[in-house]
């Protein structure tokens, strides 16, 4: 008999995710997503990407503005599900339907747990700098990203990984580690483990001041900054009383990636103040405390994005960033 499943999931990430639970034959009884909200320059109601895809795939759609409200807690019920599994749905689920399901609740979560529970963990995984991260296959329990692991699966980071490279791989090594796991834990063949006790980091939303650059800091701090915010909500800076989006970096010459534990290179070449930039060699470079990271690409405020080289040809005189 074919596993009832239904699924949980609103952005882009959770989409690989369905769409390996329907190619993989499950049942899916129905799909939640969040409601179509205002988007884009017209503020038109637009639907999720999972509503898309589950309306692409021919499966019923509910959109509750929460899912606490009775009626769609009792829809759920009615459903008897053997499994519910979210990817990124955005609201926190209640007790009363975590006890729906008779085989529990799994999530897809965009991280190894125990490091970087919470909203942010792609962000703050390349902002901390990691070599590796992954996804975690777990079961969900009431405190936050807490739930007994039933799988997990690797992905190294590469350093030009953006926030958008690294989101798109994690969202299909998701989808992979789901199928993986999943008809062994159905069965009872997996057996869940508890998540340990050390190693517990949290992923806290983003905030506007991690979007400002402070030159004063590493190079490779900057760099990770950069690509953790790229393409949105990017990365900014000021001149002349201007904000300058910094949307793409390269790896800085030396130094080390910022990882947790790792050593600062030695300060050198302090002839510069941090934030200075500079056309070397047809690389625009920007100083930070250790050396100079290289930056390629820049938006600025109203305008569209450019090649940082074009954008210093075409202003006049000394250009310093302010953090």
């Amino acid at each position: 008999m074919t596993a009832r499943v239904v699924f949980m999931g609103t952005p882009w990430f959770a989409v690989p995710v369905l769409e390996a639970l329907h190619g993989a034959g499950y049942y899916i009884q129905a799909v939640v997503t969040q409601p179509d909200r205002p988007a884009g320059r017209g503020r038109q109601p637009a639907a999720p990407p999972v509503k898309a895809t589950a309306e692409r795939l021919g499966l019923p759609v509910l959109q509750p503005e929460r899912i606490r409200e009775p009626a769609t807690l009792e829809k759920l019920a009615s459903l008897a599900p053997d499994v519910v599994i979210t990817a990124a749905y955005g609201q926190i689920l209640p007790q009363r339907l975590l006890d729906i399901p008779a085989r529990g609740c799994l999530n897809v979560h965009a991280s190894l747990l125990p490091r970087w529970r919470g909203a942010a963990p792609i962000h703050r995984a390349l902002m901390a700098g990691d070599a590796v991260t992954g996804v975690t296959i777990m079961q969900t329990v009431l405190a936050l990203d807490a739930g007994p692991v039933v799988g997990q699966m690797q992905v190294p980071v590469d350093p030009l990984d953006t926030y958008g490279t690294l989101h798109d791989k994690l969202a299909q090594a998701g989808a992979r580690a789901l199928l993986d796991v999943l008809p062994a834990y159905l069965s009872g063949e997996r057996v869940p483990v508890p998540q340990p006790e050390e190693g517990v980091t949290y992923a806290e939303r983003l905030t506007r001041a991690d979007e400002w650059i402070d030159w004063n800091r590493p190079a490779w701090s900057v760099h990770n900054q950069i690509r953790a915010l790229s393409p949105r909500p990017g990365a900014c800076t000021a001149w002349e009383g201007q904000t300058v989006k910094v949307l793409k970096s390269l790896p800085p010459a030396g130094g080390t990636t910022g990882a947790p534990g790792a050593q600062e290179a030695p300060v050198s070449d302090g002839t510069a103040p941090p934030g200075f930039v500079r056309e070397r060699d047809g690389k625009v470079e920007v100083r930070c405390r250790d050396g100079w990271l290289p930056v390629l690409e820049v938006q600025p405020a109203g305008k569209r994005v450019m090649p940082a080289g074009a954008w210093l040809r075409g202003v006049r005189g000394q250009v310093v960033f302010r953090g």
